[in-house]
């Protein structure tokens, strides 16, 4: 027996959610989530309807968080998929953005 696990449905209609070429440039904001009152998580952009760039304060340590968020029960709430980037490693992605670029342009 297979243990692949296949996409929910619900995640495959918001996967390609602002993927597309042809859209309005990501929302840059620096405001406090309103989803819940002691967040200390600042959304920095909104790279799609469902995606979103957040700072925050986890247990001490200044996270960058890039996740996909889902509404439930009128709230948005944050999904299974993302990746939260400590200090370290977020410095690490910024020092290669320009080299990650240049293989971007290349490749499209």
């Amino acid at each position: 027996m297979s243990s692949f696990r296949g996409k929910r449905k619900d995640e495959e209609e918001h996967a390609s959610d602002g993927d597309s070429e042809g859209h309005a440039p990501p929302k840059k904001t620096a405001k406090r989530d309103s989803s819940d009152d002691s967040s200390d998580d600042i959304v920095v952009c909104e790279i799609s309807k469902n995606r979103r760039v957040t700072v925050r304060n986890w247990n001490g340590k200044v996270i960058v968080d890039i996740r996909e968020f889902y509404v439930k029960e009128g709230k948005q709430l944050p999904g299974k998929k993302g990746i939260s980037l400590p200090m370290d490693q977020w410095n690490v992605l910024r020092s290669h953005v320009e080299e990650i670029d240049k293989v971007v342009n290349e490749t499209a």
